[in-house]
């Protein structure tokens, strides 16, 4: 039996991305250094299961997404879920990654902590830890987990158990644990974005240039928030 020391670490990035700002790349660039990712995909979702649908199309999203990390040959874009028909859901990308990848690599869910509270209602959210570890990152204005007084006992059951202190110990298995991070808390918001933007307000300093100039040459979010 192959003996293994240590799990190399692939980061997962899924979100809307509508569009990718500089607080989304900060956390991942972070994460790298931070817990030692070797590399980090980025993966727009196609049609979301339990938020409003976005307001740029796939396409335009998965184009942004492309400019804003095409400099970081550590970041990747990974197209299957704008590819995918119908409606998306994290577990059936990460099964697909488990899959391509093999057990020999620990992919690392990140997840914002705003998002892991309501985690219960995702589509077969259990198995997750039976195919990744989760990172936790805050958000501006975040409530701590342990302080969290609207956490479901299943959840805070899971995180219990689960957490690790040290970034060091995703690299001893495949999956299971969670992990909290400290990032930087860049107070950006794609709402407050597209918000700018539909009243002809400047976006420039929020998100890459070649993604401005993206938005503004295809007139994006002009007709809604």
């Amino acid at each position: 039996m192959e003996i293994i020391d240590k799990f190399p670490l692939t980061g997962i990035y899924g979100g809307t991305f509508d569009p990718i700002h500089y607080g989304h790349l900060r956390i991942a660039e972070e994460l790298l250094d931070h817990v030692g990712l070797k590399r980090i995909l980025f993966i727009p979702s196609g049609a979301p299961r339990l938020r409003v649908a976005p307001a740029a199309s796939r396409g335009h999203r998965s184009a942004m997404v492309r400019l804003a990390i095409q400099d970081n040959t550590r970041f990747s874009l990974d197209e299957r879920e704008v590819n995918r028909p119908g409606i998306s859901t994290t577990i059936q990308s990460l099964r697909e990654f488990r899959c391509e990848l093999g057990d020999h690599a620990a992919l690392c869910f990140i997840l914002g902590i705003d998002a892991f509270v309501k985690i219960d209602h995702w589509m077969e959210w259990q198995e997750l830890f039976a195919l990744c570890h989760i990172i936790l990152v805050a958000r501006p204005g975040y409530v701590p987990i342990g302080k969290n007084k609207t956490l479901s006992a299943e959840i805070q059951k899971e995180f219990v158990s689960r957490s690790v202190a040290y970034a060091s110990d995703l690299e001893s298995q495949s999956n299971g644990f969670i992990y909290t991070a400290r990032t930087s808390l860049l107070e950006i918001s794609a709402s407050h974005i597209r918000s700018l933007i539909k009243n002809n307000k400047s976006i420039r300093y929020l998100l890459p240039e070649n993604v401005v100039d993206y938005i503004q040459t295809n007139r994006l979010y002009t007709g809604n928030l």
